[in-house]
Protein backbone atom coordinates (compact mmCIF):
# COMPACT_ATOMS: atom_id res chain seq x y z
CA UNK A 1 0.00 0.00 0.00
CA UNK A 2 1.20 3.50 -0.94
CA UNK A 3 1.89 6.20 1.63
CA UNK A 4 -1.23 8.20 0.99
CA UNK A 5 -4.73 6.48 0.84
CA UNK A 6 -8.07 8.42 -0.15
CA UNK A 7 -11.32 7.57 0.57
CA UNK A 8 -13.90 9.07 -1.81
CA UNK A 9 -17.68 8.72 -2.78
CA UNK A 10 -21.17 9.77 -3.15
CA UNK A 11 -22.42 12.56 -0.12
CA UNK A 12 -23.55 10.04 2.99
CA UNK A 13 -22.35 6.82 2.03
CA UNK A 14 -19.82 6.49 4.79
CA UNK A 15 -16.47 7.56 3.25
CA UNK A 16 -16.11 8.83 7.46
CA UNK A 17 -16.57 5.33 8.71
CA UNK A 18 -14.32 3.56 5.97
CA UNK A 19 -11.35 6.08 6.14
CA UNK A 20 -11.76 5.85 10.21
CA UNK A 21 -11.86 1.81 10.53
CA UNK A 22 -9.08 1.75 7.58
CA UNK A 23 -6.75 4.60 9.29
CA UNK A 24 -7.65 2.27 13.02
CA UNK A 25 -6.66 -0.79 10.74
CA UNK A 26 -3.20 0.58 10.07
CA UNK A 27 -2.21 2.32 13.66
CA UNK A 28 -3.33 -1.32 15.02
CA UNK A 29 -1.37 -2.49 12.25
CA UNK A 30 1.70 -0.56 13.95
CA UNK A 31 1.81 2.39 11.62
CA UNK A 32 2.12 6.21 12.32
CA UNK A 33 -1.23 6.77 10.66
CA UNK A 34 -2.61 10.21 10.16
CA UNK A 35 -6.31 10.30 9.87
CA UNK A 36 -7.20 13.93 7.80
CA UNK A 37 -10.72 14.94 7.40
CA UNK A 38 -11.03 17.47 4.28
CA UNK A 39 -15.04 16.86 4.47
CA UNK A 40 -16.52 20.23 5.25
CA UNK A 41 -19.15 17.87 7.36
CA UNK A 42 -16.56 16.43 9.44
CA UNK A 43 -17.90 13.32 10.69
CA UNK A 44 -14.57 12.51 12.17
CA UNK A 45 -14.88 13.75 15.78
CA UNK A 46 -18.27 11.86 15.89
CA UNK A 47 -16.90 8.58 15.05
CA UNK A 48 -14.27 8.95 17.46
CA UNK A 49 -16.06 11.09 20.19
CA UNK A 50 -13.34 13.41 20.22
CA UNK A 51 -12.70 17.15 19.04
CA UNK A 52 -10.02 17.48 16.05
CA UNK A 53 -8.66 20.92 14.86
CA UNK A 54 -6.89 21.66 11.45
CA UNK A 55 -3.64 20.14 13.33
CA UNK A 56 -2.94 16.99 13.97
CA UNK A 57 -3.96 15.33 18.07
CA UNK A 58 -3.98 12.03 19.17
CA UNK A 59 -6.80 10.09 18.85
CA UNK A 60 -7.77 8.74 22.19
CA UNK A 61 -7.20 5.02 22.43
CA UNK A 62 -5.35 4.75 19.70
CA UNK A 63 -1.70 4.84 20.83
CA UNK A 64 -0.28 5.48 16.52
CA UNK A 65 -3.36 7.36 15.06
CA UNK A 66 -3.44 11.16 15.20
CA UNK A 67 -6.26 13.09 13.50
CA UNK A 68 -6.92 16.51 11.89
CA UNK A 69 -9.80 18.46 10.35
CA UNK A 70 -9.09 20.81 7.47
CA UNK A 71 -11.67 23.55 7.78
CA UNK A 72 -12.61 25.30 4.10
CA UNK A 73 -13.64 28.19 5.34
CA UNK A 74 -10.75 29.15 7.27
CA UNK A 75 -8.48 27.91 5.03
CA UNK A 76 -10.11 30.18 2.56
CA UNK A 77 -9.71 33.41 4.18
CA UNK A 78 -5.96 32.42 4.93
CA UNK A 79 -5.24 32.12 1.70
CA UNK A 80 -6.81 35.42 0.96
CA UNK A 81 -5.30 37.23 3.62
CA UNK A 82 -1.50 35.73 2.41
CA UNK A 83 -2.26 36.59 -0.76
CA UNK A 84 -3.72 39.82 -0.20
CA UNK A 85 -0.04 40.45 2.09
CA UNK A 86 1.72 39.19 -0.94
CA UNK A 87 0.50 41.69 -3.34
CA UNK A 88 0.13 44.69 -1.54
CA UNK A 89 3.52 44.37 -1.50
CA UNK A 90 4.04 44.36 -5.12
CA UNK A 91 1.90 47.77 -6.05
CA UNK A 92 1.76 50.80 -5.05
CA UNK A 93 -0.20 52.52 -1.84
CA UNK A 94 -2.57 53.85 -4.04
CA UNK A 95 -3.34 50.26 -5.82
CA UNK A 96 -3.72 48.38 -2.25
CA UNK A 97 -7.75 49.59 -1.62
CA UNK A 98 -8.37 48.06 -5.03
CA UNK A 99 -6.20 44.72 -4.07
CA UNK A 100 -8.36 44.05 -1.09
CA UNK A 101 -11.70 44.79 -2.74
CA UNK A 102 -10.79 42.46 -5.49
CA UNK A 103 -9.76 40.06 -3.11
CA UNK A 104 -12.97 40.69 -1.20
CA UNK A 105 -14.70 39.91 -3.75
CA UNK A 106 -12.55 36.27 -4.80
CA UNK A 107 -13.78 34.70 -1.69
CA UNK A 108 -17.02 33.32 -3.47
CA UNK A 109 -15.93 32.63 -6.70
CA UNK A 110 -16.54 29.56 -8.24
CA UNK A 111 -12.91 27.61 -7.11
CA UNK A 112 -11.88 29.86 -4.42
CA UNK A 113 -12.41 26.48 -1.86
CA UNK A 114 -10.41 24.44 -3.92
CA UNK A 115 -7.83 26.49 -4.53
CA UNK A 116 -7.16 27.02 -0.67
CA UNK A 117 -7.60 23.33 0.70
CA UNK A 118 -5.37 22.24 -2.42
CA UNK A 119 -2.80 24.46 -0.84
CA UNK A 120 -3.14 22.84 2.52
CA UNK A 121 -3.63 19.39 1.39
CA UNK A 122 0.30 20.14 -0.17
CA UNK A 123 1.11 21.10 2.25
CA UNK A 124 -0.31 18.38 5.01
CA UNK A 125 1.51 15.97 2.50
CA UNK A 126 5.12 17.85 2.53
CA UNK A 127 5.42 17.91 6.09
CA UNK A 128 3.78 14.08 6.61
CA UNK A 129 7.45 12.91 7.54
CA UNK A 130 6.68 11.18 10.58
CA UNK A 131 4.16 9.10 9.58
CA UNK A 132 3.62 5.67 7.54
CA UNK A 133 0.62 6.38 6.05
CA UNK A 134 -2.10 9.41 5.86
CA UNK A 135 -5.55 8.49 5.06
CA UNK A 136 -7.95 10.96 3.10
CA UNK A 137 -11.59 11.19 4.39
CA UNK A 138 -12.82 13.62 1.65
CA UNK A 139 -15.74 15.97 0.45
CA UNK A 140 -18.33 14.00 -1.87
CA UNK A 141 -17.40 13.22 -5.04
CA UNK A 142 -17.72 16.30 -7.45
CA UNK A 143 -15.87 18.26 -4.95
CA UNK A 144 -13.11 15.40 -4.65
CA UNK A 145 -12.69 15.13 -7.99
CA UNK A 146 -11.89 19.21 -8.73
CA UNK A 147 -9.68 19.05 -6.22
CA UNK A 148 -8.14 16.02 -7.85
CA UNK A 149 -7.95 18.22 -11.38
CA UNK A 150 -6.11 21.41 -10.29
CA UNK A 151 -2.46 19.96 -10.86
CA UNK A 152 -3.24 19.17 -14.56
CA UNK A 153 -5.33 22.68 -15.07
CA UNK A 154 -3.45 25.20 -13.33
CA UNK A 155 -0.05 23.76 -14.09
CA UNK A 156 -0.68 25.10 -17.54
CA UNK A 157 -2.11 27.91 -16.21
CA UNK A 158 0.87 28.97 -14.17
CA UNK A 159 3.15 28.08 -17.09
CA UNK A 160 1.57 31.17 -18.94
CA UNK A 161 1.31 33.42 -16.16
CA UNK A 162 4.83 33.11 -15.95
CA UNK A 163 5.61 33.89 -19.70
CA UNK A 164 3.54 36.48 -19.73
CA UNK A 165 5.82 38.31 -16.37
CA UNK A 166 9.03 37.24 -17.96
CA UNK A 167 7.59 39.34 -21.17
CA UNK A 168 5.89 41.83 -18.87
CA UNK A 169 9.41 42.53 -17.20
CA UNK A 170 11.50 42.26 -20.15
CA UNK A 171 9.69 45.31 -21.93
CA UNK A 172 9.63 47.46 -18.83
CA UNK A 173 13.36 47.09 -18.42
CA UNK A 174 14.12 47.75 -22.04
CA UNK A 175 12.14 50.77 -21.51
CA UNK A 176 13.73 52.08 -19.43
CA UNK A 177 17.34 51.02 -20.35
CA UNK A 178 17.16 50.93 -23.58
CA UNK A 179 17.65 48.14 -26.16
CA UNK A 180 19.99 46.04 -23.26
CA UNK A 181 19.54 43.07 -21.59
CA UNK A 182 16.50 42.92 -18.66
CA UNK A 183 18.82 43.48 -15.84
CA UNK A 184 16.27 41.54 -13.26
CA UNK A 185 15.34 39.29 -16.02
CA UNK A 186 14.20 36.33 -13.78
CA UNK A 187 16.35 37.56 -10.96
CA UNK A 188 14.79 38.86 -8.03
CA UNK A 189 11.50 39.43 -9.52
CA UNK A 190 9.42 38.61 -6.50
CA UNK A 191 6.02 38.01 -9.16
CA UNK A 192 8.16 35.17 -10.90
CA UNK A 193 9.25 33.67 -7.68
CA UNK A 194 5.71 33.46 -6.46
CA UNK A 195 4.43 31.94 -9.25
CA UNK A 196 7.70 29.26 -9.69
CA UNK A 197 7.26 28.07 -6.35
CA UNK A 198 2.97 27.34 -6.96
CA UNK A 199 4.00 25.55 -9.97
CA UNK A 200 6.55 23.43 -8.41
CA UNK A 201 3.56 22.62 -5.74
CA UNK A 202 0.99 22.04 -8.20
CA UNK A 203 4.34 19.54 -9.56
CA UNK A 204 4.59 17.97 -6.29
CA UNK A 205 0.95 17.45 -5.51
CA UNK A 206 0.79 15.75 -9.51
CA UNK A 207 3.97 13.62 -9.09
CA UNK A 208 2.37 12.48 -5.56
CA UNK A 209 -0.82 11.68 -6.18
CA UNK A 210 0.53 9.81 -9.35
CA UNK A 211 2.76 7.81 -7.71
CA UNK A 212 2.33 7.52 -3.80
CA UNK A 213 -1.34 7.64 -3.72
CA UNK A 214 -4.05 5.22 -3.39
CA UNK A 215 -7.76 5.70 -4.18
CA UNK A 216 -10.79 3.90 -2.93
CA UNK A 217 -14.33 4.82 -3.61
CA UNK A 218 -16.95 3.62 -1.09
CA UNK A 219 -20.34 2.72 -2.50
CA UNK A 220 -23.42 2.01 -1.33
CA UNK A 221 -25.88 -0.80 -2.65
CA UNK A 222 -28.19 1.64 -4.58
CA UNK A 223 -28.54 2.48 -8.47
CA UNK A 224 -27.49 6.17 -8.21
CA UNK A 225 -24.52 5.62 -5.66
CA UNK A 226 -23.10 3.15 -8.38
CA UNK A 227 -23.85 5.71 -11.26
CA UNK A 228 -21.63 7.67 -9.33
CA UNK A 229 -18.80 5.69 -8.81
CA UNK A 230 -18.32 4.71 -12.28
CA UNK A 231 -18.13 8.12 -13.46
CA UNK A 232 -16.10 8.60 -10.48
CA UNK A 233 -13.84 5.66 -11.80
CA UNK A 234 -13.85 7.41 -15.68
CA UNK A 235 -12.86 10.67 -14.34
CA UNK A 236 -10.02 9.77 -11.85
CA UNK A 237 -8.24 7.24 -14.84
CA UNK A 238 -8.84 10.39 -16.74
CA UNK A 239 -6.27 12.15 -14.47
CA UNK A 240 -4.17 9.44 -14.74
CA UNK A 241 -5.40 8.22 -10.99
CA UNK A 242 -6.50 4.53 -10.56
CA UNK A 243 -8.97 3.11 -8.40
CA UNK A 244 -7.61 0.49 -6.23
CA UNK A 245 -10.77 -0.90 -5.19
CA UNK A 246 -14.59 -0.12 -3.84
CA UNK A 247 -15.86 -0.71 -0.01
CA UNK A 248 -19.42 -1.47 -0.46
CA UNK A 249 -21.33 -0.38 2.29
CA UNK A 250 -24.91 -0.46 3.98
CA UNK A 251 -25.41 -3.61 2.83
CA UNK A 252 -28.76 -5.28 4.50
CA UNK A 253 -28.44 -8.40 6.63
CA UNK A 254 -30.13 -11.46 5.90
CA UNK A 255 -32.56 -12.78 7.63
CA UNK A 256 -33.04 -16.23 9.44
CA UNK A 257 -34.20 -19.35 7.50
CA UNK A 258 -37.43 -19.48 9.98
CA UNK A 259 -38.42 -16.13 9.61
CA UNK A 260 -41.59 -15.73 7.75
CA UNK A 261 -43.31 -11.95 8.45
CA UNK A 262 -43.56 -9.51 6.20
CA UNK A 263 -40.40 -7.83 7.83
CA UNK A 264 -37.99 -10.50 7.21
CA UNK A 265 -39.72 -11.36 3.24
CA UNK A 266 -38.48 -7.62 3.06
CA UNK A 267 -35.28 -8.14 3.85
CA UNK A 268 -34.61 -11.33 1.61
CA UNK A 269 -36.10 -9.10 -1.40
CA UNK A 270 -34.09 -6.16 -0.70
CA UNK A 271 -30.89 -8.50 -0.05
CA UNK A 272 -31.90 -9.84 -3.69
CA UNK A 273 -31.61 -6.53 -5.37
CA UNK A 274 -28.53 -5.65 -3.46
CA UNK A 275 -26.96 -8.90 -4.62
CA UNK A 276 -27.41 -7.58 -8.12
CA UNK A 277 -26.18 -4.33 -7.68
CA UNK A 278 -22.75 -6.01 -6.61
CA UNK A 279 -22.71 -8.50 -9.37
CA UNK A 280 -22.92 -5.36 -11.68
CA UNK A 281 -20.11 -3.61 -9.28
CA UNK A 282 -18.09 -6.79 -10.54
CA UNK A 283 -18.94 -6.80 -13.74
CA UNK A 284 -19.20 -3.74 -14.93
CA UNK A 285 -15.88 -2.45 -13.25
CA UNK A 286 -12.51 -3.36 -13.23
CA UNK A 287 -11.21 -2.29 -9.08
CA UNK A 288 -12.22 -5.31 -6.83
CA UNK A 289 -14.52 -5.12 -4.06
CA UNK A 290 -12.79 -5.04 -1.24
CA UNK A 291 -15.26 -4.47 1.07
CA UNK A 292 -19.00 -5.68 1.84
CA UNK A 293 -19.91 -3.85 5.41
CA UNK A 294 -23.83 -4.49 6.28
CA UNK A 295 -25.56 -2.53 7.99
CA UNK A 296 -24.87 -2.12 11.83
CA UNK A 297 -27.43 -1.03 14.66
CA UNK A 298 -26.00 1.41 16.18
CA UNK A 299 -23.30 3.90 14.70
CA UNK A 300 -20.30 2.51 13.63
CA UNK A 301 -17.62 3.67 16.47
CA UNK A 302 -15.86 1.60 19.35
CA UNK A 303 -16.50 -2.10 19.00
CA UNK A 304 -18.09 -1.13 15.77
CA UNK A 305 -14.98 0.61 14.17
CA UNK A 306 -12.27 -2.22 15.45
CA UNK A 307 -15.24 -4.63 13.18
CA UNK A 308 -15.18 -2.94 10.08
CA UNK A 309 -11.33 -2.35 10.26
CA UNK A 310 -11.12 -6.29 9.97
CA UNK A 311 -13.90 -6.81 7.54
CA UNK A 312 -12.00 -4.44 4.83
CA UNK A 313 -9.56 -6.01 2.40
CA UNK A 314 -7.24 -3.61 1.90
CA UNK A 315 -3.10 -3.81 2.51
CA UNK A 316 -1.74 -2.22 5.50
CA UNK A 317 1.73 -2.96 4.98
CA UNK A 318 3.92 0.05 2.86
CA UNK A 319 4.51 -0.67 -1.03
CA UNK A 320 8.50 -0.99 0.56
CA UNK A 321 8.25 -3.05 3.32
Amino acid sequence: MRKFVFFGGKGGVGKTTMSSAYAVKCSRAGLQTLLVSTDPAHSTRDVFDQEFTDEPSPVEGEPNLDAMEIDPETEVRDHLMETKRALSDQVSPAMVNEIDRQIEMSHQTPGAHESALFDRFIEVMRDSDEYDRVVFDTSPTGGTLRLLSLPGYLDGWIQRLIHKRKQSVKLFERAAIGNNEPRRMMDGDPIIARLEARRDNFSFAAETLRNDAAFFLVVNPDQLSIWETKRAVDELDSYDLSVRGLAVNRLTPEPDPDEEGRGARFLRDRVTTEQDRLDELREDLEPPLVATIETRIAEVKGDFLGEVADELDIDVEPDDA
